[in-house]
């Protein structure tokens, strides 16, 4: 095995098999340099929306598309897990350590891309919003094959459960510790009564205990999901609590531009997945109960676009100051987050919410269901508002509580600006550097420089 790192933990000489699912789509464009100025979020959409305090109404809602990158997944564009796998990669990269990445494709092409320095990209897998498991029966040759020695693998666990059995088998190929983050529990988290989702809870949820059980090292994004796990037998020493962070690097080039109101009006927005675990469609029709006078825009795609759409032509004169932007590459989100004066994800369950973070860390308030993790992230009256998951009635009598205070929202405001410094992603990568130290052993520890990723 490579040295592990000594403190503060790094991850330089390691290398690491990272299995996951999903990761941040193909860029649009080359990256921009350093000296080019920060990407202007969703382009037209908010070209629109500046325009004037009153855009004349038509017979539907203002639907102004952001533009997709080619190859692009329509229907998953933009995730935490997605975000939390490309920051983490990026940060370790960072600190010397090389990375073999193996996800799905979704919608884009097959094929490999360089990513930093010394991580290398694998998509793979057929492009269709779902059997999204065959991926990993796509990825295995590649995963069981022998080239450079693999230190540590890493398997990011979602709702496609079948990257466990990926990671189980990589570890056992090359001999390595076996390292899983939960970004959802399908055990514990995950909810709904559909097949899909029992069959999950059923099957995934069973297989889900056997790995965590066997695993050298569980990350889990908070402390309730945790507690869940050591009571299903997974040793607590092994598992450690590490949230998903944020890019300050990525939000210190966005500033603070732009106006947040228009004419007076506050904006309330929402950055996600348009997913039925997400229920944007509950935010929009709590936007057209609202009395307090606001804007609403959702940035954003995916498979309940259209529930989204009906629910926004149903708001009826509201309807002309929604606006639905589409998607925006994770580079635009923190210029899109700069428009806005709250932020609000109305989940119906969610292991953490990533996006809650970002928010913060652009000093906005936000209002959120009181479900899963998100409680340990937005401390209710301090950085944020939370409301019963479900209910468009008390989603709706917040947002008005928090759009008719300018005073509550500034107070909110410097709450989550304070609170979001403990979400930095240099630090929390360091924090699973030492997961990785932990389980290979200090006494190896034999430093060296990280080299690419073998092909």
């Amino acid at each position: 095995m490579a040295g592990v790192p000594s403190s503060p933990a790094t991850a330089a000489g390691l290398h690491v098999l990272r299995l996951c699912s999903v990761f941040e789509p193909l860029p649009a464009d080359p990256p921009p340099s350093p000296a080019d100025p920060p990407p202007s979020p969703t382009g037209p959409a908010v070209t629109a929306m500046d325009a004037g305090p009153d855009p004349e109404p038509d017979d539907g809602p203002a639907v102004l598309r952001g533009s997709l990158p080619p190859g692009t997944a329509r229907f998953d564009p933009i995730g935490g897990m997605q975000n939390h796998t490309a920051c983490l990669t990026r940060a370790l990269d960072g600190q010397g350590c090389a990375q073999t990445v193996l996800t799905s494709r979704l919608a884009g092409p097959r094929g490999t891309a360089r990513l930093g320095r010394a991580a290398l990209v694998h998509r793979t897998g057929v492009p269709v919003p779902v059997l999204r498991q065959l991926w990993a029966l796509a990825a295995l040759p590649r995963a069981l094959r022998r080239g450079r020695p693999v230190d540590v693998v890493h398997a990011h666990q979602g709702e496609d459960v079948a990257t466990l059995v990926l990671g189980r088998l990589a570890a056992h190929r090359h001999r390595c510790p076996l390292v899983v983050t939960v970004h959802c529990s399908v055990r514990h988290t995950l909810r709904g009564g559909s097949l899909r989702a029992r069959l999950l809870r059923l099957v995934g949820g069973e297989l889900e205990r056997r790995t965590l059980r066997r695993a050298d090292a569980v990350v889990v994004l908070t402390a309730r999901t945790a507690a869940e796990l050591a009571r299903d037998g997974v040793p607590a020493e092994r598992i450690s609590v590490i949230p998903s962070g944020f890019d300050p690097e990525l939000f210190a080039a966005a500033g603070r531009a732009g106006a947040r109101a228009i004419a007076g009006r506050p904006r309330i927005g929402y950055v996600g997945r348009l997913a039925a675990q997400k229920r944007a469609d509950l935010l929009v029709e709590a936007f057209g109960r609202m009395t307090e006078d606001a804007d609403l825009l959702v940035v954003g795609d995916g498979p309940d676009r259209p529930r989204v759409e009906a629910a926004a032509a149903a708001t009826g004169d509201a309807a002309a100051r929604i606006t639905l932007a589409g998607f925006v590459e994770h580079s635009a989100v923190p210029g899109v987050l700069a428009l806005l004066d709250v932020l609000v994800l109305p989940s119906a369950y969610e292991e953490m919410g990533s996006v809650l973070v970002e928010a913060m860390a652009a000093g906005l308030p936000v209002v959120a269901s009181d479900v899963g993790g998100i409680p340990e992230v937005v401390a209710d009256g301090r950085t944020g508002l939370l409301v019963p998951p479900g209910d468009a009635g008390a989603l709706a009598a917040a947002l008005d509580r928090i759009t008719g205070d300018a005073g509550l929202r500034a107070r909110l405001a410097a709450g989550a600006r304070a609170r979001a410094a403990e979400y930095g992603w240099p630090r929390l990568a360091e924090r699973v550097a030492e997961v990785y130290a932990r389980v290979l052993g200090a006494e190896d520890a034999v430093p060296g420089p990280a080299e690419p990723a073998a092909a």
